[in-house]
């Protein structure tokens, strides 16, 4: 993709030249990711018939909702050229933050707001140091995963909060017509993002800063403020994550998110986005969410333990990335 932008005239047109050719690709992709998913469904439901059931697809989709929307953040992050290893640790520390504010009785509609602002304030500072310190993301994530998950140990003691408002509570755990809410709440920040992500002219800044940074820098595109947003976005989404895991655990804990970034990052290449940036989908990572949530759901019907399904979900990046390296250049 990288290639499409190198020439003078591209360079001047680096999200005009993507955008022109993206549709087509990802669509093919994520056609190539539904029909996996439908045969994992098939695999599933022939040797579980409980599988298939209403209740337990409704359960599936609840459970991927907290994966879906964190990867969600990571598959903005991957599009631009990064990475976001710092996703669990941002996690606990807003889950904490919040729920402390809750237990000391300030309203809930605040506590939620300081949750996030902690995720957001985690992405900033990663953002800020990959786009002005020059660091790499990798790195700066890496060092963010430990530094926000000491945080939130320090603060805790390394105990659980409890004490979250029943009202609070009442609300993750409630349903929108049959629909579980934080499935309602996944679906509506998707449709959000895939306007940014396609409609906007800040979709076409991330795909040409992942695509060909200097290019896209030639072009105007404000490259380190782009960065910085979707730092942020990240961090803000997985502060998102962590309110709804502790509205339905009715507690917040500091080693919450535990390799949440594995799960993150999984779905999202499975989804189509490439680790060399410049490709991604919101559909695709949606797709990929519900993938890993349906073989982990099928694997406990079956009695599989848990570090199998670890293996799965490591065996499964791997060919995500044989995948695309094989597609990378096509169409």
């Amino acid at each position: 993709m990288s290639s499409k932008m190198t020439d003078t005239t591209d360079a001047t047109t680096p999200a005009r030249g993507l955008r022109s050719v993206l549709p087509a690709s990802l669509s093919l992709r994520d056609a190539g990711t539904l029909l996996g998913l439908v045969l994992i469904l098939i695999v599933f439901a022939s040797l579980n018939p409980v599988f298939l059931t209403a209740p337990n697809l409704l359960n599936i989709l609840q459970q991927s909702s907290i994966n879906a929307c964190i990867a969600l953040g990571m598959t903005f992050v991957i599009i631009s050229g990064g990475i976001d290893l710092s996703v669990g640790p941002t996690a606990a520390l807003s889950a904490v933050a919040g729920a402390a504010l809750m237990a000391a009785g300030v309203p809930v509609p605040l506590a939620i707001l300081a949750a996030l602002a902690t995720g957001m304030a985690c992405g900033l500072f990663n953002g800020t140091l990959i786009a002005f310190a020059g660091l790499q993301p990798f790195i700066v994530t890496l060092g963010g995963l430990s530094l926000y998950r000491a945080l939130a140990l320090i603060f805790t003691g390394g105990n659980p909060i409890f004490g979250i408002p029943q009202e609070f509570r009442a609300v993750i755990n409630g349903d929108v017509l049959g629909v579980p809410v934080p499935v309602v709440i996944i679906g509506v920040i998707a449709a959000l993002l895939w306007v940014v992500l396609n409609r906007s002219p800040f979709g076409e800044y991330i795909l040409a800063v992942g695509g060909n940074q200097e290019a896209a820098r030639i072009a105007g595109v404000p490259v380190a403020r782009t960065k910085i947003t979707v730092y942020v976005m990240s961090g803000g989404l997985a502060s998102v994550a962590a309110l709804i895991l502790t509205g339905r655990l009715g507690a917040a804990d500091p080693t919450m998110g535990n390799l949440w970034e594995l799960d993150a990052i999984a779905a999202a290449a499975i989804g189509g986005a490439s680790l060399m940036g410049g490709k991604g989908s919101v559909v695709g990572t949606l797709l990929g969410a519900v993938i890993l949530g349906s073989l982990r759901n099928g694997l406990t019907l079956m009695n599989v333990q848990a570090f199998y399904q670890l293996l799965a979900t490591g065996i499964i990046i791997i060919l995500a990335m044989l995948i695309d390296r094989a597609t990378r250049g096509r169409g």
